[in-house]
């Protein structure tokens, strides 16, 4: 009777001991996955510590007080909840016009597309775009605004389109008398410095600057350089206050609280982006068309090589016409790629695109922009004119990476004089 009890007690135990392993594994994923959420948590109270420029409202605040403003803003620009622009309106501040970038002042705007000016339905305020017509505002755009508040999130990479337009809203500022107060935001690349710099004969809409694809820059160190680089329109200066993030460093991990662009919509496309944007200039399918954009890459001539497979569609608002809408795509997955190990090596993973390049059986249409339709050429998004023949010859990574120097070593050096932050 003793012997039988202490079994069914050993049972039950074992029973409870199996139920807690199950439910730990339906609840939070395999164990492989633990270190990942110990390291969620530890980001989580890092960006708990730190506060944007614009949360800092005491700092600006008596800076716009009897002032007309216009306001340089998208979906990011955000103090907790509610947009910068409620916010400030709901502490009296006198903004007359909004200015959106690509995508548009609500961030509904496909990549790419053009974007016309409108009245914001929320606010009534004037909406004028800075991706149609005009890239930069114009004098009668500004004629009714005594200060412009630039307050909009970058990714850390040249190609991304936001460092342009703030080159342009500066240039405004400069040649028509008008402060640009800047609400400085993390830079989630913060950390990486890499790829080569942009030769001036790959200048392009996704390319403004001599600057490397990754620069290491939040958008207030990237307008001190504008200005003391003397890169704006015919050497103007324009006059700026950075409003600077409290308690942030470069190497700080920093999880955007909301998408930065309608492609980017997940903190891994986010962190694999300086990669994985290269196959902009490529006939290969990135993710554009599906839920999963710069995280999967394939095509369809990949049949029988890769196993993973996807199949992209139209969708408004992220990618309407993608590069093989609606058929079958057989590539890599980087859905799950430990992003941990590119801020270990600082580097742009280029692996991908060299093994794709190698494994593929169009080789002759690889780097044929006219057949991929998307953002521009290799040469544009890379920025130097000898990529395409090194992955061609067959060139290292660590050959390729040699022909950036000394130039991205210049840069680093350069880069040192406009840093606000560790």
């Amino acid at each position: 009777m003793f012997k039988k009890l202490i079994m069914n007690k050993t049972i039950a135990a074992l029973k409870i001991c199996l139920f807690a392993f199950v439910f730990s594994a339906c609840g939070q994923g395999v164990s492989h996955k633990a270190p990942a959420s110990k390291q969620q948590n530890k980001s989580k109270s890092v960006e708990a510590s730190i506060k944007t420029g614009a949360e800092q409202t005491d700092l600006y605040l008596p800076m716009l007080k009897g002032k007309r403003v216009g306001m340089v803003v998208n979906p990011t620009s955000v103090i907790g909840k509610e947009t910068t622009v409620d916010a400030l309106l709901k502490l009296g501040v006198n903004i007359v016009k909004i200015f959106g970038p690509e995508h548009g002042f609500r961030g509904d705007a496909s990549a790419g597309i053009h974007v016309d000016d409108s009245i914001d339905k929320a606010t009534g305020i004037k909406v004028v775009s800075l991706y149609g017509k005009n890239s930069t505002p114009t004098k009668e755009n500004l004629e009714d605004i005594d200060i412009l508040i630039f307050d909009i999130q970058d990714v850390g990479v040249r190609f991304y389109t936001y460092i342009n337009t703030l080159q342009h809203v500066m240039e405004a500022g400069a040649m028509y008398n008008k402060e640009v107060i800047i609400l400085d935001r993390p830079n989630p690349n913060g950390y990486l410095i890499d790829g080569p710099i942009l030769d001036p004969k790959y200048k392009s809409g996704i390319g403004l600057q001599p600057i490397p694809i990754a620069h290491g820059l939040t958008i207030g160190e990237y307008a001190q350089m504008l200005n003391g680089e003397g890169w704006l329109k015919d050497g103007l200066k324009c006059k700026i206050k950075v409003i600077k993030n409290a308690n942030y460093t470069h190497d700080m991990p920093y999880v955007l609280p909301v998408k930065p662009s309608p492609n980017l919509n997940t903190q891994q496309s986010i962190l694999l982006y300086p990669s994985t944007c290269l196959f902009e200039g490529i006939y290969v399918n990135h993710g554009r068309g599906t839920q999963f954009p710069f995280t999967i890459l394939g095509a369809p001539y990949y049949k029988g090589i890769y196993q993973f497979s996807f199949t992209p569609t139209g969708i408004k608002g992220m990618a309407e016409t993608p590069i093989f809408k609606d058929e079958v795509c057989y590539g890599i997955d980087l859905r799950n790629y430990d992003t941990s190990i590119l801020r270990k090596t600082k580097q742009i993973n280029l692996s991908w695109l060299i093994e794709l390049y190698q494994k593929s059986p169009r080789k002759e249409d690889f780097f044929n922009s006219k057949l991929s339709n998307q953002m521009g050429t290799i040469e544009k998004l890379v920025g130097v004119g000898d990529f395409r023949q090194q992955i061609i010859d067959g060139k290292s990574e660590a050959e390729i990476r040699k022909s950036w120097e000394p130039g991205l070593s210049k840069y680093k050096e350069m880069r040192k004089k406009y840093l606000l932050y560790p």
